[in-house]
């Protein structure tokens, strides 16, 4: 019994979770798109599921459930996750990012304008981008990220034309934009 419970305690404590110092609090976290058909008609997106940690060393780590994509129509989530986002062959978006030299000089209640660059996975592809944040540390300890600017993502950047095509053909559209702004807030909760 003794001898499991420490296995237990063991395996507990070299979880990731266990080993990040901030995790990030789904419930207060949104990344949303936008997206344009009929060159006239723009629609606001989210994925309702993310999960990350911010290590005490730096490092950020972001995953995207791609088929948690929330678009207000149950048929257009459903085709998203299908033939744009190819959930079966690749469920999440990864985001990756140093953030250790931005954490040193993060003071409490203020907050610190940042470019950052950030690995992007998406499609089985790799992308770094220069992201603008805001990022601000709370009282208690939790660290909010926002996007300071959209960050512009261009579908084909990830081989996600093809997607966009058949999305555009099934809903009988003239168009859907190929630039799509992303915007994002995270908050990070100190575990």
């Amino acid at each position: 019994m003794l001898k499991t419970l420490f296995t237990g305690a063991t395996l507990l404590l070299l979880s990731p979770i266990a080993l990040a110092d901030w995790s990030l609090d789904n419930d207060l976290s949104r990344v949303s798109f936008v997206s344009v058909k009929k060159n006239t008609i723009g629609e606001a997106h989210y994925f309702k599921k993310i999960a990350g940690e911010l290590t005490q060393s730096g490092q950020f780590s972001a995953d995207i459930q791609l088929a948690s994509v929330e678009t207000l129509i149950p048929i257009r989530n459903e085709r998203m996750a299908q033939y744009l986002f190819n959930t079966k062959l690749s469920p999440t978006l990864k985001l990756n990012a140093d953030l250790f030299e931005h954490l040193k000089t993060l003071k409490t209640d203020q907050s610190q304008l940042l470019n950052i660059p950030a690995n992007i996975t998406l499609n089985g592809i790799n992308k770094t981008l220069a992201i603008d944040v805001l990022t601000t540390q709370l009282g208690n300890g939790n660290i909010i990220v926002s996007s300071f600017m959209p960050v512009i993502i261009n579908p084909a950047d990830f081989n996600l034309t093809a997607g966009i095509e058949k999305l555009q053909a099934l809903a009988q559209l003239p168009s859907i934009t190929q630039s799509v702004p992303v915007s994002f807030t995270l908050t990070l909760q100190k575990n």
